[in-house]
Formats: structure tokens, sequence, C-alpha cells
């Protein structure tokens, strides 16, 4: 729990000197922050940005095609901020706030007479409260849009059971890559999707294909793992996790893909084989013999996302790709705990559809879509980037 000094507040109604709180201040009018909240807004949709923060001391600042810019010229300031969240937050969230120092949620806010929908990640930094909030498209992004190659999106929703992780740093667009492959498995009206978000981002709509089940932390239900417990009874084809950050989530499933489910999920890590370490990391070392047997007979493919500034000024990030399939060879790299043997099947698995990551930064370079100085940052032998014509 955060210190309540006059540093800052940890709650909404926090005081910052004497009797006053920061609603009690004089200052701005609630109309006035919420018309400023909607011009900031506005102009991050206008700009295609993808995230807003909003950081004590700072301009409010866009992230557009993964650059940072000033969206205001002034700096904002705690008490804007704290009032533009109690415009946004919901009321679960204010009444937690003096316990929390994060706090996840989905807003929707009107602009130009339709509804644009923010995921907002509010956090305490230094016991003041900042925010980001991402833009969600409407619409469900196309496979085409994203640079995934629909051969191997094809592959991925194919499986009948076991894990598929995407995975990556964050932002690099792993939550619209799983919504793009469930409007591919919903295209088969005889799939059952059920999916536990953390908030939900993209909605799918009724009426578009197979059946589908939304169901957020925090709102719908209290955790990744109760969402999978509970989701095993209501009788899934498919599970989307948004993402296995502990053990218990881990082992629901793992359990859940041995059981004939088809489990998506997302992890952080860097490289593919990063998720592989990362999986059986989250349990004890007592245990992790038998965890990396089960991850290898579990585990179906693991794609790690990359986006890279492109070329061309203002135009939308490439997205780069490692892929991973559990062939025989990754089995036993798997379950012997050899990983580092991991990119060398990958190397020798290109006819199964494997891709190094400087495989594909080499073809990106080779299609103009990157620099090569861009391609070098992110590759693990710099020196072997140059341009290619192969491609998907």
């Amino acid at each position: 729990m955060v210190n309540t000094s006059a540093k800052g507040p940890t709650s909404m109604d926090a005081k910052r000197s004497g009797t006053e709180s920061v609603v009690e201040r004089r200052g701005p009018s609630e109309g006035e922050h919420k018309s400023r909240l909607r011009q900031i807004l506005q102009q991050a949709l206008e700009l295609e940005a993808s995230d807003v923060h909003l950081i004590p001391g700072y301009p409010a600042s866009l992230r557009i095609h993964g650059r940072i810019q000033p969206g205001t010229d002034a700096p904002l300031d705690l008490d804007e901020i704290v009032q533009m969240l109690r415009d946004l937050a919901p009321t679960r969230w204010r009444d937690d706030a003096a316990d929390r120092t994060d706090f996840d949620f989905s807003v929707t806010v009107p602009q130009r007479g339709a509804a644009c929908r923010f995921r907002a990640s509010v956090y305490v930094a230094q016991e003041r409260w900042s925010a980001c909030l991402r833009h969600i498209p409407d619409v469900i992004p196309s496979l085409e849009w994203l640079g995934f190659p629909e051969e191997l999106a094809n592959r991925l929703v194919s499986y009948t059971n076991g894990l598929v992780v995407v995975t990556g740093v964050s932002g690099c667009g792993k939550t619209a890559t799983l919504s793009a492959l469930v409007s591919l498995i919903r295209q088969d009206i005889t799939r059952r999707v059920l999916t536990v978000e953390e908030p939900i981002e993209y909605v799918h709509l009724p009426g578009l294909g197979g059946i589908i089940s939304q169901r957020e932390v925090g709102r719908d239900v209290p955790s990744f793992a109760d969402g999978l417990k509970h989701g095993l009874r209501q009788d899934p084809d498919v599970i989307l996790v948004g993402e296995i950050r502990d053990r218990q989530t881990a082992q629901m499933a793992l359990s859940a893909a041995e059981t004939g489910h088809l489990i998506l999920t997302t992890m952080h890590t860097r490289d593919a084989k990063g998720a592989v370490s990362r999986l059986v990391d989250l349990f004890p070392q007592e245990v992790q013999e038998d965890i990396r047997k089960q991850v290898a007979m579990s585990l179906r493919s693991v794609v790690c996302q990359h986006l890279l500034l492109s070329v061309e000024e203002g135009e939308k990030r490439a997205l780069a790709l490692e892929v991973l399939h559990v062939n025989q060879q990754v089995r036993v790299a798997i379950r012997t705990g050899k990983l580092e043997s991991i990119d060398s099947a990958i190397q020798t698995g290109k006819r199964d559809g494997m891709v190094l990551l400087d495989d594909d930064l080499r073809r990106l370079v080779g299609l103009g879509k990157i620099s090569v100085e861009t391609a070098r940052r992110f590759a693990q032998e710099p020196d072997s980037v140059r341009a290619s014509g192969t491609s998907w």
C-alpha cells in the first residue's frame, strides 16, 4: 500500500492539505475537465494515436506510430488528472482506490456521435496518480491490416487442443492478433469460444459466427485462473486467456489444454523460447521437471511479435514475427530443459513453417518496410541483416 503523505493522494479523495480534498480544491469545473479530456482524446483519434499518457508535470502525450509527442502545450497538474480519472473510472475503482496502486478497466467516450473505447491503465508513480489510455478500434483488425500471415493464422486456429502463445513486449499488438484469430475461429459456426480478459478490449458481437462469451476480470470473474476453472464447465471449444502472469493461471491453462481445449493466450517475453522458459519458471524448482513434461505435451505454437518503425514517416508500424511450432525436436528440448537448442530447431524447421526473427527482419528490409538500422537493433545477429526477397 502506498504511503498517504502530502506528496500526493492514494485515493481519489485523499487530502492534499488541511481540510481540502482533491475534489474540494478550487479550479476548473467538472464540465471543463470533461471537455479538455474529450479534446485530448479527439486529437488522439484524429492523429491515429495508439496511446494517451496523462502524467503530472507533463503535457498530455500521444504515441503515434510508435513515437511519443506532446498533445497539449501546457503540462497537466495532479488535480486535473485526478478529476479526469474520476470522470472515467467505474465506481468499483473509486471505492478501492485507497487500497490499490494499479487498475485496468475499459471506458467508452462519446466522440462526434460515436462511442470510442479505450483501455485505461491507471497507476501510482511517486505517490501521484497517472494513466495510460489505449485506443481500441471499433472494428476488429483483419489479418491483412495487421500484416499477420494468413497461412500461419489458419494453422494456429486449426488445432483442436493444446496451448498457443502470442508473446512479445508490451504494445506489440498481441491483443489485436488474438482478436483476429478469434474472428477466424468464429467462421466455423460449430465452435464455441470463451474469453477471459482484463479488461475486455475488442468486443465480438453475436450473429457473426460461432457462439462467444467474453468475461472481464474484476467485473465478471475474480481472476484469470477462476475464469479458466469455471470456464471448463461452460462447454467451450476454445478459451482465450488474456495473459498468463502467475502460476495458478499457467497451471489451469496447461490442464485445460490437456483436457481437449484449444487455449489462446499471451505472455510478455522478447522471443519464442523465452515464453517456454517463462512458463516453466512460474513454478517452484522442485516441480519444474514435471511442468516441462506438461509443457512439452501441451504447447502447440509460440508466435513472438515486434512492431517496428516504418521507413515512411507517419505510416503504421511493420509487424515482425518469430514463429515456433512444437515438433519432436522442440518437444525433447523442452522436456530435457535444453532450451538453448530451440533456436537451432527453428532454423532447421523452416519447411515446417518456423521462422527466426532475424529472417523476418531481413524480409521486411527487402520489402522496403523497415530500415536496415531498425532491423539491426532488434536482430540477434545484427551483422547478418541484409535485404532479402523472401516472403510468406
